[in-house]
């Protein structure tokens, strides 16, 4: 097994991952996870407490 044998594997192993991760990404039993994370930067935090909502207004 010479060099090009072993970058033919990882080229072939790369590829196969990709497409998996595309597949897992594409999927939709993973469509409901997905859309509600992409919520997240529009919803208001409920942890945080009155005075660190307010630090940027004037008292």
């Amino acid at each position: 097994m010479d060099i090009n044998d072993l970058r033919s594997v990882v080229t072939v192993i790369s590829m196969l991952l990709f497409l998996g991760l595309v597949g897992w990404t594409y999927a939709r039993s993973r469509k409901a996870a997905f859309d509600e994370a992409a919520q997240l930067p529009f919803q208001e935090e409920v942890d945080a407490s009155p005075a660190v909502r307010n630090e940027g207004r004037a008292s």
